[in-house]
């Protein structure tokens, strides 16, 4: 091989390792930001991993907050379906109520028990996140069928 086609595939070569280091950076980067949404049925399920960065999202059960003596609060997220309990420890956002829908950024510690570390609350009345409004469509839809199903 003569030396001007030896340093071509050399600078060839060199530019295809640089083109794969860098695509496996971004990818990597990438999967570490990823935070999947799921409904509390699907957590029951054992759909979603454990001591994985996770989206939970779902309606506050009435009467089920439970607040600390310091900032930490204990509530029941549900879709119609199952119920999952949310830890979180901070100032929770001021639309946040019973009977509101939330998103609940965070890690599930087993199927029943989410740790939370950010809580966002729809901003009116009118407002539902998209994945918490298909997600109860669907339970509500299911759930009619199998009263009609009796």
């Amino acid at each position: 091989m003569n030396p001007v086609r030896k340093r071509k595939m050399l600078v060839l070569l060199f530019i295809l390792f640089v083109l794969t280091l860098v695509t496996s950076l971004v990818l990597y980067a990438l999967g570490q930001n990823i935070n999947l949404f799921y409904t509390p049925s699907q957590v029951v399920k054992g759909e979603a991993a454990n001591k994985h960065s996770i989206r939970l999202g779902g309606m506050v059960v009435k009467n089920s907050i439970v607040r600390g003596g310091d900032l930490s609060v204990q509530f029941k997220l549900t879709d119609y379906k199952q119920t999952v309990t949310v830890h979180y420890r901070g100032i929770l956002p001021d639309l946040f109520r019973e009977g509101q829908g939330i998103v609940a950024l965070g890690e599930l510690s087993d199927n029943q028990h989410f740790t939370a570390k950010e809580v966002l609350a729809k901003h009116d009345a009118n407002y539902m996140p998209p994945e918490v409004k298909d997600a109860l469509a669907k339970s509500v839809q299911s759930g009619a069928k199998k009263a009609n199903d009796r």
